[in-house]
């Protein structure tokens, strides 16, 4: 799928454009999920969504505490 469809997919599912990388990434996962994109596909277009600047939210960091 290239980006125009995957743009286009959103829109009608959505019924607005997104207006981020970030939300077509989490509209990828979603397509993904639900087995309407292969493994490659999916791979192919977070890496291009990845270069258009999106990204996962940071991750929480876990730091260790003495406790006394």
């Amino acid at each position: 799928m290239e980006m125009m469809a995957l743009k286009e997919k959103f829109l009608q599912f959505k019924d607005y454009e997104a207006t981020d990388a970030n939300e077509l990434l989490d509209f990828t996962k979603l397509l993904y999920m639900n087995g309407d994109l292969s493994i490659s596909e999916f791979r192919k277009i977070v890496k291009k969504l990845e270069e258009d600047g999106a990204s996962n939210p940071d991750q929480l960091q876990v730091t260790s505490g003495s406790h006394s």
